[in-house]
């Protein structure tokens, strides 16, 4: 979440604890979520006046038209958020303020079927740090949490997984922020086909970068934003820019480039295997070590629509969650270059 300042300088090592929240409905677990970061995050929101963002009707009305199936859901966190006009104006996600992250993320097909790899790039004391098994609307969801329902990345539990990328662009325009549309998605799709029909239909507020994989191996990223229409690749990986390089500035900053070939490289080679991946993934380009520039690998998670699984891994150690049977807890991780692993490119 981009709320907090993050104080300038080299770390070597970064010790954070991530939650994992099992609650299917919201509950005292979320209220407790919100309480304890709303002060953060009504900053945010605020940033730049309340006259700069949609009055609360205007959200409404957009969050009815464009995702009514979690309406009630939203419903039901505006009352436990304390019934207040501006938490629930920004609980829609709709026109929020402009934020940026970094990600690699990549689709594998392997023996034991697809995967989704990713890595997670940003400033240790903006992210949440939760990991959210939920089924808002009936359908299992596991994933990591943004902005406090939304997705960073997740699967659900007909094998559908998704993460989002920043896409590169400077461009902000109309539309919700991308983890409830991310959330969306897997709230309400199966199969990566009615990903890329959901996807085709959402307004974005920003260029986001999203990759899908179903049970079944099919896959695609999409190329979203708010001055474009979509567009969409059978390409397997992204990084942070889309089909052209707008920003040369930022990728240059992120490697997005370098991380991009890296990915192009691996899977393309039938040799690499999944847990070669996910080594490659825990190392250099792909992980990255600038935290003090809000581009740090924060974790690396992996989707497995065959067994139903989100592990998130960090140099070290490693998380397991089922969506079927999740269960809530904690696990302290250490980020940073005292782990990472240097595999030789």
């Amino acid at each position: 979440m981009d709320t907090c300042p993050v104080t300038p300088g080299a770390v070597s090592a970064w010790p954070l604890t991530f939650h994992a929240l099992a609650e299917p409905w919201p509950g005292p677990g979320w209220q407790a979520l919100f309480a304890a970061t709303w002060p953060s995050y009504r900053g945010w929101y605020l940033r730049e006046g309340s006259a700069a963002r949609p009055d609360l009707a205007t959200c409404q009305r957009m969050l009815q038209t464009h995702m009514p199936e979690l309406v009630p859901a939203w419903h039901r966190l505006c009352q436990l958020a304390g019934g207040g006009e501006l938490g629930a104006r920004m609980l829609t996600m709709y026109n929020p303020p402009a934020y940026l992250v970094g990600c690699s993320q990549a689709v594998h097909i392997g023996s034991d079927g697809p995967a989704l790899v990713r890595n997670y790039d940003y400033a240790p004391l903006l992210c949440e740090r939760v990991v959210f098994g939920s089924a808002f609307t009936g359908r299992r969801v596991a994933g990591m949490s943004d902005c406090l329902w939304g997705l960073l990345d997740g699967i659900n539990d007909a094998g559908l997984a998704a993460s989002l990328a920043f896409g590169g662009r400077r461009t902000v325009g109309t539309g919700f922020g991308i983890p409830l549309v991310v959330r969306y998605v897997l709230e309400v799709c199966e199969t990566a086909d009615e990903a890329r029909r959901t996807l085709a239909r959402l307004p974005v507020h920003m260029a986001y970068n999203v990759t899908v994989v179903d049970r079944a191996g099919e896959h695609f990223t999409a190329f979203l934003g708010p001055d474009r229409e979509p567009g969409f690749s059978t390409q397997p990986y992204a990084t942070n820019h889309q089909e052209h390089l707008d920003w040369p500035e930022q990728a240059h900053a992120t490697h997005s480039l370098e991380r991009q070939s890296t990915l192009a490289h691996l899977i393309d080679d039938p040799s690499v295997d999944l847990e070669q991946l996910v080594a490659r993934f825990l190392s250099p380009p792909l992980y990255s070590t600038a935290y003090e520039l809000g581009f740090g690998t924060l974790y690396t998670a992996v989707y497995s629509p065959a067994s139903l699984t989100a592990e998130y891994r960090w140099p070290g150690s490693a998380w397991r969650h089922s969506v079927v049977d999740f269960v809530g807890g904690q696990h302290h991780a250490v980020l940073g270059a005292a782990g990472v692993a240097q595999v030789p490119m």
